[in-house]
């Protein structure tokens, strides 16, 4: 009697064994590669509508990131009363973010513009030493950070995925929002939709 554990009959041969291995793996690098592209693209990534354009900033009031200085003084947190004044872009990052890391030159780059303030929400570390340390690696291009360590501050904003840049107006209102990073090939198109949101709460 034929023992049905031992039978070879119902495994699938070698060759179809491969592929079933395989398979996934490339549709995963084909997904990667699209998306990698697209980020690389002279297009802005992802510019998707925001509900939250054209309304004032949620209310927030986040602590300063511990630990975190810039300068040799201490980064302050971040509130939204802050947010008025001057155009400020509001960069959502965190440590464990991989397009973060990508991005972050970017930002210092961007911190260097003159008339922009640049700020930044830590979104949801996994310790509450893991922004310092993401920051003290690569450099702090804000002015402030708040640590956003239950994601409240950011979902109130309508994120849902890191990065996400907000472009708000000296009057305190989303004027834009930028999904995905900030690239060499798209500084310059980010930059002019900074400038015209500085230049559309003037005329109101």
């Amino acid at each position: 009697m034929t023992d049905p554990h031992n039978d070879v009959t119902d495994r699938p041969p070698p060759v179809r064994r491969s592929l079933l291995l395989i398979l996934p793996a490339l549709a995963f690098t084909a997904l990667a590669a699209v998306f990698f592209l697209r980020l690389r693209s002279g297009v802005d990534p992802a510019a998707l509508p925001s509900a939250m354009i054209g309304r004032p900033v949620p209310n927030f009031d986040l602590p300063a990131v511990p630990g975190l200085t810039a300068g040799g003084a201490p980064v302050p947190g971040l509130s939204s009363a802050e947010l008025k004044g001057q155009i400020t872009v509001l960069n959502v990052f965190a440590s464990w973010c991989a397009p973060c890391q990508v991005e972050h030159p970017m930002l210092m780059r961007l911190a260097k513009e003159p008339g922009i303030r640049l700020v930044g929400i830590d979104y949801k570390e996994p310790n509450p030493e893991a922004g310092q340390r993401f920051l003290a690696r690569h450099g702090v291009p804000f002015s402030a950070v708040g640590a956003d360590a239950s994601g409240r501050a950011a979902i109130d904003f309508g994120v849902y995925g890191v990065p996400e840049t907000f472009i708000i107006g000296p009057d305190g209102v989303i004027r834009d929002k930028l999904v995905g990073i900030l690239t060499p090939e798209n500084f310059a198109s980010v930059l002019t939709r900074i400038r015209a949101a500085g230049k559309v709460a003037a005329a109101e």
